[in-house]
């Protein structure tokens, strides 16, 4: 459906009508409720359950898991120290600058399924078509991928048929996705909170063992960082090419442990206040960036050399954790079970996080016409209950590992999730860069909007550079003599064709076209968001006051 030749005449709603509300422009947005002005019917057919320190809990560690707790090793060994800590940082930085953006999109217009509903107001539907489906492909994957991660996460313990915990953890990722999203939120405000403590107690851990204040009283200092060095020579090459590939190489893999960081605004019309509480949430990411990933990297590359054989493998345990193998080479023998249990319950925390995203993703396809209607349908507790069906089913994919082997399986998923994320975070930027460019050209002050995020457009153009680098080399090792690889090839750059078939299929099955800048209809949404003023906060007290986890 063409976004320009949609028009109002003759669809004018009577007064116990709900329909489509028209911009000036003739850009079709969402549905208003005739009774209460200012209010989108989405929001109220969904019950607003998420609080504010769900939201902020959710985003500080709600997709912390396998990427950070195990992948990072892989990190070290073929980055080194620094290399890795580099990788960790430029991706950190650009992961933040789209937190920023989603979240000041998301301000402006709260409605689940974060950008596939502003790609379809602000740029193109096609292109909202695209990516959503690009997400629900990812989602797909990555599910299983999470539920195989938890399942080998047990086998640190015993060893039996890991169908047995797929299905376990499946079943009981359904039933948390199958009710009130207040059920959802206090699950993860709970493993948040587990997580965070953990991170903080691996680095106080890292700096005694770095200090020497481990069993075998040994400081280590920067010692693995002189031998065998910050850098490491990637695919043997040597000189300044190997070690700029190995830092090349640690961007692509932080990439995959920042995946999800995003989606603070995937059930925005689920959330109590989102006009504050999604700012709020988006403030506070460069503390989870800074304290959780970047100085965890940093402290892990000082206690665990580089050419260690434990960090080069992947099992899906905790034995190949990188702080774990930190503990045993201090000599410390009661952490690595404590670390695989939090990990455990991040994998399957982080499984719960994706079968959010993935529901509300589809959910706001379908309210938008871009995918079938009956994924709008709701149950009494007022989850869309066809999408979670959808990925229930996909869960089996998690069941291949039981002939392939964890460690290959696992090494796919991670790839493709790694690049639908890509594809998603350059479409953040392009969808972002409209929107600011159309607020210019319409004369819209940034100080009218419902908030504003700092250093914009600049951070969101140095990252869509990056994004675009990344995506257009991501599998440049397999056209290294010697180093040609079908699984590599295929995981690195399938996304590219696939998103590219349904942008222009779409575009050229339904005519639409690009919105044009002076049509974007931002000041249709600034208008709902002064019609519809959220509460103020209620001051901080007593405790409350030192409390600098959530508000």
């Amino acid at each position: 459906m063409s976004s320009t030749d949609e028009k109002s005449s003759g669809n004018m709603a009577t007064p116990n009508e709900k329909s489509p509300a028209y911009d000036t422009s003739g850009v079709i947005m969402p549905e208003l409720d005739i009774e209460s002005p200012g209010e989108f019917v989405e929001v109220k057919e969904l019950r607003q359950g998420l609080h504010q320190r769900h939201i902020q809990m959710i985003a500080l560690a709600g997709t912390i898991g396998t990427g950070l707790f195990l992948s990072s090793g892989r990190a070290i060994s073929r980055s080194g120290p620094l290399g890795a800590f580099i990788g960790y940082l430029v991706m950190g930085g650009t992961s933040c600058s789209v937190v920023l953006a989603v979240a000041e999109m998301g301000a402006l217009v709260p409605l689940n399924g974060g950008i596939v509903r502003y790609a379809e107001y602000f740029v193109d539907p096609a292109l909202s078509f695209a990516n959503g489906w690009n997400l629900v492909y990812s989602y797909i994957v990555s599910i299983p991928a999470e539920l195989v991660a938890a399942a080998v996460l047990v086998e640190f313990w015993l060893t039996i048929n890991s169908a047995i915990w797929i299905t376990i953890f499946g079943v009981l990722m359904i039933i948390t996705s199958s009710l009130f999203i207040r059920v959802y939120g206090e699950l993860e405000f709970g493993f948040s909170m587990m997580k965070i403590a953990l991170i903080v107690g691996v680095n106080i851990m890292s700096l005694v063992i770095t200090c020497g204040g481990g069993p075998n009283h040994e400081p280590i200092g920067f010692q693995y960082w002189r031998r065998p060095g910050p850098f490491v020579q990637y695919l043997g090459i040597t000189g300044s090419l190997g070690r700029f590939l190995g830092v090349w190489t640690a961007l692509n893999n932080a990439l995959y442990a920042y995946s999800g960081i995003e989606n603070i605004t995937m059930a925005a019309a689920e959330t109590k206040s989102p006009r504050r509480a999604i700012p709020d949430a988006a403030k506070r990411i460069f503390v989870r960036v800074l304290l959780f990933y970047v100085i965890s990297i940093f402290m892990v590359g000082l206690t665990v050399p580089s050419d260690d054989p434990d960090i080069a493998r992947y099992s899906g345990t905790a034995t190949t954790s990188p702080f774990v193998v930190a503990a045993k080479r201090a000599g410390i023998k009661v952490v690595p079970s404590i670390i695989n249990a939090v990990i455990l319950t991040s994998a399957w925390s982080a499984g719960n996080s994706q079968m959010l995203g993935a529901t509300r993703v589809l959910y706001g396809l379908a309210m938008d016409g871009r995918a079938p209607k009956i994924f709008t349908r709701l149950n009494r507790f007022a989850i869309p209950y066809f999408a979670v069906a959808l990925f229930s089913v996909s869960m089996c994919l998690g069941f291949m590992t039981l002939s392939s082997g964890a460690s290959v399986a696992f090494d796919w998923l991670q790839d493709l999730v790694s690049i639908s994320t890509l594809v998603n975070w350059l479409t953040i930027c392009v969808t972002y860069l409209r929107f600011y460019y159309g607020c210019k050209k319409q004369g819209i002050p940034r100080s009218a909007l419902p908030w504003a995020a700092p250093l914009q457009p600049y951070i969101t153009w140095v990252s869509a550079t990056i994004f675009a680098l990344l995506l257009l080399t991501g599998g440049y090792a397999t056209f290294i003599h010697g180093h040609w690889s079908n699984e590599t090839f295929v995981s690195s750059y399938i996304n590219i064709p696939l998103f590219a078939i349904l942008y222009f299929g779409y575009k050229l099955i339904k005519k639409t076209k690009i919105i044009a800048l002076e049509d974007i209809p931002i000041q249709g949404f600034i208008d709902i968001a002064n019609a519809n003023p959220e509460p103020e906060p209620k001051p901080k007290t007593g405790w409350r006051r030192f409390n600098i986890l959530w508000s």
